[in-house]
């Protein structure tokens, strides 16, 4: 008896393998798959510019990377001790302005080459309603906690978030016209906006980058119709708990990951589990003859794919 509905999710015409190089932006569900990628060792960067929500903002950043249109003191500004950037996440805001523009800047250039260098390109959108800024009419990525009075909030259009969604393409393309781009939609909630309006915002984003393009690989309704069960949140409601990660990423493995990569990702995983584990007698023989094992299957997999570093 099957107790669920599995949603069909075709296979990836360009899957990813050991020889990838995948740049994920978006969202914080970027990071945790970004995480997967990580432990199994497969070579990705992921926001380097910090969470960023909506397809505006993400337009915007990743048309300032590719034409390397160097941040200035016109973008940024002080606010609560600290000097920020309303086009990057406030961890990178620092105490000084000249580290600050430094710190964008050198990060300008190295995503630039990792765009430019990339097999795949994965965006997460999170929401459709932005924050503009009233002064300028500039829409934000990030508020800074600067206050609520200093902003307009609005929906983003269908027909805005398709033209960003293809700007975004085109200007990706500019500089790196074979690598594959795919797109999802984030399973974490927004309900502060609240229920009925975040629900309007994830239709507007699935029903905008449908109307764009066709790599398209489904978080958001795996969580809503495969895992349509609090069971499978954190704490807050909201953000999808481990369990509901790692099935997701199990989906996206089966689909979006080259079967050829599969022997060797079970060996970096009884790797990363060797590597992990913490024996109660550390010089021992059996402890000994267990590490030169790992150390067997490290070269193994490094002869292989000399990029690979466990350390």
């Amino acid at each position: 008896m099957n107790f669920s509905t599995k949603i069909s999710i075709p296979k990836s015409n360009y899957p990813i393998n050991y020889d990838s190089k995948i740049v994920s932006l978006g969202s914080c569900f970027a990071e945790n798959m970004a995480e997967k990628f990580d432990y199994f060792k497969i070579r990705n960067t992921v926001n380097p510019f910090g969470i960023i929500f909506n397809p505006v903002s993400i337009e915007k950043l990743v048309l300032r990377i590719v034409k390397r249109e160097q941040f200035t003191e016109n973008d940024i500004f002080f606010h609560n001790e600290h000097w920020h950037c309303y086009e990057v996440h406030s961890d990178l805001s620092h105490e000084n302005s000249e580290e600050l523009l430094s710190n964008l800047n050198a990060l300008l250039e190295s995503t630039n080459n990792q765009i430019t260098e990339s097999t795949h390109i994965i965006i997460t959108y999170g929401t459709s309603w932005i924050y503009k800024l009233k002064t300028t009419q500039e829409v934000v990525a990030n508020c800074h906690k600067v206050p609520q009075v200093a902003f307009e909030k609005e929906i983003l259009s269908l027909e805005i978030i398709e033209k960003s969604i293809q700007n975004t393409i085109n200007y990706i393309r500019k500089v790196n016209p074979n690598c594959t781009i795919i797109f999802t939609v984030s399973p974490v909630r927004h309900l502060k906006v609240g229920f009925i309006e975040n629900q309007r915002s994830k239709a507007h984003l699935i029903t905008a980058v449908h109307q764009v393009t066709a790599d398209y690989f489904p978080s958001y309704e795996i969580m809503m119709d495969e895992l349509r069960d609090y069971r499978f949140y954190g704490p807050d409601m909201l953000h999808p708990n481990q369990v509901a990660i790692d099935y997701i990423w199990e989906r996206f493995f089966e689909t979006t990951i080259s079967e050829a990569s599969y022997p060797y990702m079970e060996t970096v995983s009884s790797i990363q589990k060797g590597l992990a584990h913490r024996p109660f007698h550390p010089n021992s023989k059996s402890h000994q003859k267990f590490l030169e094992d790992i150390h067997r299957k490290i070269k193994v997999v490094q002869q292989q794919f000399p990029h690979i570093d466990f350390n």
